[in-house]
Order: C-alpha cells, then sequence, then structure tokens
C-alpha cells in the first residue's frame, strides 16, 4: 500500500500519513503557463496498491483535473490498484436535474473518475448517498457523525440538548445524532426563493430553553445555517452550536458566522481551512484523518469497513 496526495488538502494528507505511518509518494504537481497539470510519479509503484487523497475543493476545476491525471499517471505507471480518497465530493450539490435542461454534474464526474482508471472510491458524507449508484465500481461512504457525538459529549454539558436538521433533507442525519446523543431531533422548514437564498418558514420541535445542535453535511456560504440559529433563538432556544462536515466557507461566509447567534462552529478538515478561520474566534476544526487513515487501513487489509459506522 502506499498514498499520493495531490494539491487540494496536503495538510490532511500528511496526518493521514502519520496515522498510517506510511511514507506519501514522491511525486510532481505543478503546472505549465497556460494553466495545464502536469503530474509525474517519480518513484517505483508497479504492482502497488495506490490511494490517492484529494479533495474536489475550490479551485473545483482545478481540483477535479488534477485527481483524474494523478489516476491515470497510477494507470500507466503499472499500478494494482488505485483508490480515489475523496475527502470533500465536489459536485455532489447536482445529484439531479431540478429544472429542465441541466446537467447531472454528479454523475458526469463520476463517470471521469470511473473512466480514469479508479478501482474504488472513499469519501465522506456524500450530500446525497444515491451518488453511490453513479459509480460502476466500490464506494465507502463514510460518516462523520459519531466524530461530532465523542466531541459533543467531552465539550458540551449533557442536559436537554436537541439536534436539528437545517432542513427536511438533513432529518435524517439529525436522527442518526439524536440517536448516539439520546436526544430528540427538530427541523428548520425552509424555502429558497432564489439560489443561494434560503428563507426560514418555521421551526418543527420544541427549542425553547434548549441547546441546539445543527448537524449538516456543508455550510457554504452560511445563509441556511445562519437563518436556522437565528429562529431557533427566537423560539426561545438557550445556545446554538453547529457540526458540519464540509466547510466549503465561501465568500464573506465566515464574517457572516462570526457577526451571527451561533456560539460554535464546528467543521472537519476534509477542507483545508487553516488559513481561512485563523481570526475566527468562534469556528474550530476537528480532524477526519484517523477515521480515514483507518478505512484506508482496512480497504487494506481486505477487513470490515462497516464497523466505522458505528
Amino acid at each position: 500500500m502506499k498514498l499520493l496526495t495531490g494539491n487540494s488538502n496536503k495538510n490532511l494528507s500528511k496526518k493521514i500519513s502519520k496515522y498510517l505511518k506510511s511514507k506519501l509518494i514522491n511525486s510532481s504537481i505543478r503546472k505549465f503557463a497556460d494553466g495545464e497539470i502536469y503530474i509525474e510519479i517519480n518513484e517505483n509503484i508497479r504492482g502497488n496498491s495506490i490511494f490517492i487523497i484529494q479533495s474536489i475543493s475550490s479551485p473545483a476545476n482545478d481540483n477535479l483535473m488534477e485527481l483524474l491525471l494523478c489516476i491515470d499517471a497510477l494507470k500507466r505507471s503499472s499500478a494494482k490498484n488505485i483508490t480515489a480518497v475523496i475527502p470533500y465530493f465536489g459536485y455532489s450539490r447536482q445529484d439531479r436535474k431540478v429544472v429542465p435542461r441541466t446537467s447531472i454534474s454528479a454523475k458526469l464526474v463520476s463517470n471521469l473518475i470511473t473512466k480514469a482508471g479508479a478501482d474504488r472510491v472513499v469519501t465522506v458524507d456524500l450530500h446525497a448517498g444515491q451518488i453511490q449508484g453513479f459509480f460502476d465500481i466500490p464506494v465507502d461512504n463514510l460518516f462523520a457523525t459519531p466524530i461530532f457525538a465523542r466531541h459533543i459529549k467531552k465539550n458540551l454539558k449533557r442536559s436537554n440538548f436537541i439536534c436539528v436538521a437545517p432542513d427536511v433533507g438533513g432529518t435524517e442525519r439529525a436522527r442518526a445524532l439524536g440517536k448516539i446523543l439520546d436526544c430528540g431531533i427538530a427541523i428548520v422548514d425552509k424555502r429558497r426563493p432564489a439560489p443561494g437564498k434560503s428563507q426560514v418558514m418555521n421551526v418543527v420541535g420544541y427549542v425553547k430553553n434548549k441547546t441546539c445542535i445543527i448537524v449538516d453535511d456543508i455550510i457554504d456560504s452560511g445563509g441556511t445555517i445562519i437563518n436556522s440559529a437565528k429562529a431557533l433563538m427566537e423560539k426561545g432556544a438557550k445556545e446554538v452550536h453547529v457540526y458540519v462536515t464540509h466547510g466549503v466557507l465561501s465568500g464573506e461566509a465566515i464574517k457572516k458566522i462570526g457577526e451571527s447567534e451561533i456560539k460554535k462552529l464546528i467543521v472537519t478538515d476534509t477542507i483545508d481551512n487553516q488559513d481561512k478561520i485563523k481570526k475566527a474566534s468562534n469556528i474550530e476544526i476537528l480532524t477526519i484523518s484517523n477515521l480515514m487513515g483507518e478505512a484506508i487501513k482496512r480497504i487494506s487489509n481486505s477487513t470490515s469497513v462497516s464497523d466505522l459506522f458505528k
């Protein structure tokens, strides 16, 4: 087993490498003057099982192309098998046609990864679970919920919890965390009057004097989460903590979160945000490296990955 890292999240790759006590493959990934990406593997990998770690985060198109070219380079270097470890699967929000004459980008990206030569995919908290069916190769969709649960138990007083889904689509995620914490759930009824904008219509559930824990898979501009936190506080919530797997945090998101009702936002390091949040007082990063490292080890040893979901 050998590990190769792309440029999207080298910090996470190094942590995974440290967990597995395995050095990263010596490689060169650079760009020509016109923006073309050049990949070169600088050591023999013939007959090895290779895990390429690359998030499809901003700049999404560059990082996706880099992933595809790395897979192709590994294939042409006679790797035994190639696993694409994609902590953040970009384009996952485009998993269906919401209006006529649009592309289903998640399906296209899945096809590209498969056709490039990947034999398996490992990812974390897909926006829509059915994206696994877009692939004709095995997909392991890991969950950050157990990591969140451990952090909550360690850092928050275990009284008057309630898990909150910021929209109807997140109900299953809130229910899973609520089951671990042995608490109830609430749902924020949200509408989207326009792309990128959200409007809270109602809160389903009793949140008065309770510590609300909003759980979601992606926070982008922050509008949905911020509006949800505001609605919960207006309904009498004691405080609002937010746990999100993928911190896209585009535009003025960090500034808006700092000025919001959110007491603490916890994101994982599936996307490298270390430089972004240096001045943010209410944002914390949890590493997902041990979970991903353990999944890689179990796949390499042909043992059960499903035990990690417990």
